[in-house]
């Protein structure tokens, strides 16, 4: 049986979706180097499932390495996870961001063409629109400058790709996240940041239980109802099974590359996510306001009309759930 390799299957939205992959019946093999996640997300993986995960510890910037498990295994199609994704970390590591998720990409697509695989699903982001005033945005949006490195990157991703699709045979989905939040619920697998969490809800999880002492929401001036960001938060299980749907969209027709946002499509603003966090779990958040971020967008959201349309996708879980299931994980760690 053929297999779709994710890389960097152990990490956050990676191990959701190796998740959703299994439970379709689909043989998974992962590629993960365990810089931004633990060895034994594999045995939760395989508590949720019933199935075995074959894992292998590789760089996918070591393209010798990421070619024995070609030759190793029988690899189909594949799903690109293996990035550094944190907005505000790209801006103070600039090139470490470059170095890993576009020679990363480059390293991977040597594969791709070699053993010529059939699809490949990209992880992008909606940062590739940079600072738009245009919400709720669809995927004609022009793509001019991001404002952070992580931005930069995925923009040069995408035109990596599209060059890429030009002269090979591979079927490729591009696919815009807005901002995943929450868990599986089970509670066995959810976002697990190796260190002090760039990310809003793992910071607000971590200040719930009292590992960290505060949360700060950066910038509450904002041109904004309450002057903080506004985003578009959609459950990681929800993000999970649409590169279930990308996949099977790729292999049953004839496209060369297609790209999709995937949000709800409603904007939220940070305090009313955290607020939202406090009503629903019934706990108080020690945060303050801080100085805007470098690198953040005011506000943005998505217009995903084209997932539910072509792909046949679209968002099923509530804000109020997002914020249970993140608090629910994190009460197992």
């Amino acid at each position: 049986m053929s297999k779709i390799l994710v890389t960097g299957g152990l990490g956050y939205i990676g191990s959701h979706s190796v998740v959703e992959l299994q439970e379709t019946g689909t043989e998974v093999v992962v590629v993960d180097n365990l810089v931004n996640t633990t060895a034994s997300v594999a045995q939760r993986i395989e508590k949720i499932t019933g199935k075995p995960v074959t894992v292998y510890n590789v760089d996918v910037c070591d393209t010798k390495a990421l070619e024995e498990v070609f030759i190793k295994e029988d690899i189909s199609d594949v799903i690109h996870f293996a990035a550094f994704k944190a907005v505000g970390e790209s801006v103070d590591k600039p090139v470490e961001y470059y170095h890993n998720n576009v020679s990363g990409l480059i390293s991977l697509l040597h594969c791709v063409k070699k053993f010529n695989v059939s699809s490949l699903v990209f992880s992008s982001s909606c940062t590739v629109y940079g600072d738009t005033k245009e919400s709720p945005i669809t995927e004609i949006h022009p793509i001019v400058e991001a404002i952070s490195p992580y931005g930069t990157t995925k923009i040069l991703g995408e035109e990596i790709l599209t060059d890429f699709a030009k002269f090979c045979d591979t079927k490729i989905v591009c696919l815009r996240y807005f901002n995943p939040v929450g868990a599986h619920k089970s509670a066995l697998i959810g976002e697990l940041p190796l260190g002090v969490p760039s990310n809003l809800i793992p910071y607000v999880t971590q200040t719930a239980a009292g590992i960290r002492e505060q949360l700060t929401i950066f910038g509450n001036d904002y041109n904004t109802p309450d002057g903080t960001n506004i985003r578009d938060f959609i459950h990681v299980v929800d993000l999970a099974k649409a590169h279930v749907k990308a996949i099977d969209y790729a292999n049953a027709n004839s496209i060369s590359l297609d790209v999709f946002n995937l949000g709800t499509g409603i904007g939220q603003s940070v305090k009313e996510v955290v607020e939202t966090f406090e009503r629903v779990n019934d706990l108080t958040l020690n945060y303050t306001y801080g100085p805007r971020r470098q690198g953040d967008v005011e506000q943005i959201w998505a217009d995903a009309s084209k997932a539910k349309h072509v792909l046949g996708w679209e968002t099923e879980i509530t804000l109020d759930e997002m914020m249970r299931s993140a608090w629910a994980w994190q009460q197992t760690l």
